[in-house]
């Protein structure tokens, strides 16, 4: 006889609650400071997405995924639109944590470099 794996309650309806006001900002996501900078280099470049994508070797639709970041691509990814972009993926990953080092509310920077890290399980 087969076993049937067990079911599991639906889960509930309903919207979010929102964030208490006074909790904490939200730091951004690795995934959209990589976005706006690889957003930011193409426009520099004066260039479309269709033909970053192109020598990339990705679709224009998936670039533009990254860019919004909507996606978390793997580093073979990164590595080829960096490459597109004539940046290095060393000089790129500088560029996404300066960014979000300046992005960091005051307290945090003046902290002497220690910020609290939540992760979700």
């Amino acid at each position: 006889m087969a076993e049937t794996a067990p079911q599991l309650p639906p889960a509930p309806a309903g919207p979010r609650r929102p964030a208490p006001r006074d909790a904490a900002p939200v730091e951004p996501l690795w995934r959209h400071m990589l976005g706006d900078r690889l957003r930011k280099l193409r426009h520099d470049r004066g260039e479309t997405l269709g033909e970053t994508a192109a020598r990339a070797g990705v679709s224009p639709q998936y670039l533009s995924e990254m860019e919004r970041g909507a996606k978390e691509p793997s580093s073979e990814m990164i590595a080829a639109v960096a490459g597109a972009l004539g940046v290095t993926l060393l000089d790129l990953t500088t560029g996404v944590a300066d960014g979000l080092r300046a992005s960091r509310p005051a307290a945090q920077r003046s902290s002497g470099g220690r910020a609290a890290v939540a992760l979700a399980a």
